[in-house]
């Protein structure tokens, strides 16, 4: 997301009064349609409501970001759209005026973000194709998530960002690749070595390769007729593909370009 937050740009408050041209009500308060220039430059058109913000307004800042969508009381609540001063923007639900609910965020690299602020989402790297899949905390990567590539994905879980802990890549060529994520110091020069900050990086550990487990849904037995029509026999089944919650790692991290030999190290 943006490094800069909605919530950081302030907006003029209530008392902050401002040139003002609209409507007005018999005490004299901003109601119904006007526009405003704020003291510090930014400005505001749209409804009003006993002196407030309320219905749908544009808010332009006077660094060039604005606001297009509703607020309630002086606060973006409901539908609405950010446009951020490096171009990026987040169209979706405000609550609060905070970003909740479910939205989209354009990057001005062209990648996508689909999905709940906090909770489920997908983000599409436009220049690789390939996209995340999984649970997000406070706009980062965070728990359980596919990572899918264009041959190949991973499945596993995230912390800060990096993949952690137990996974496995699954392979378009029919067969899975496990094993484990392990946090590890970054290898630095002498000059770095004085720096208090330590950097972690992620480690593929790799331990066994099978062929592809396949994933049955448990299905509630249902009583069957020997001359019934459609009926299946006993080997038949409904196959499906585990994409639980995950990630696909496998270039992104550039932790792996090894062959299957490397399980015998």
């Amino acid at each position: 997301m943006s490094d800069l937050g909605s919530e950081e740009l302030e907006e003029e408050g209530e008392n902050d009064i401002g040139e003002y041209e609209g409507a007005r009500n018999e005490a004299g308060e901003r109601h119904g349609r006007g526009k405003a220039r704020l003291p510090n430059g930014d400005t505001y058109e749209g409804s009003y409501e006993f002196g407030k913000r309320h219905g749908q307004g544009t808010y332009k800042f006077k660094n060039g970001a604005r606001y297009i969508g509703e607020y309630v009381r002086n606060k973006k609540h409901g539908q609405g759209t950010f446009i951020y001063p490096d171009g990026s923007r987040y169209e979706g639900e405000w609550a609060n005026d905070q970003r909740h609910g479910h939205g989209v965020y354009y990057y001005i690299n062209n990648d996508t973000y689909t999905g709940e602020w906090h909770g489920q989402g997908t983000y599409l790297y436009a220049e690789t194709g390939s996209k995340y899949v999984g649970t997000w905390v406070n706009g980062q990567q965070e728990g359980a998530a596919e990572l899918i590539h264009l041959n190949h994905r991973y499945q596993g879980k995230f912390l800060n960002k990096n993949p952690v802990g137990p996974g496995k890549y699954i392979f378009d060529v029919g067969c899975e690749q496990h094993g484990e994520y392990r946090l590890t110091d970054m290898e630095r020069g002498e000059e770095e070595e004085e720096e208090e900050l330590i950097t972690v990086v992620p480690k593929w550990k790799a331990t066994k390769i099978t062929e592809l487990a396949l994933w049955t849904p448990a299905l509630p037995k249902e009583p069957t007729s020997m001359d019934g029509p459609g009926q299946e026999g006993p080997g038949a089944e409904s196959v499906g593909h585990p994409r639980a919650m995950g990630w696909r790692v496998w270039g992104t991290f550039g932790l792996w370009d090894r062959g299957q030999s490397d399980l015998q190290d």
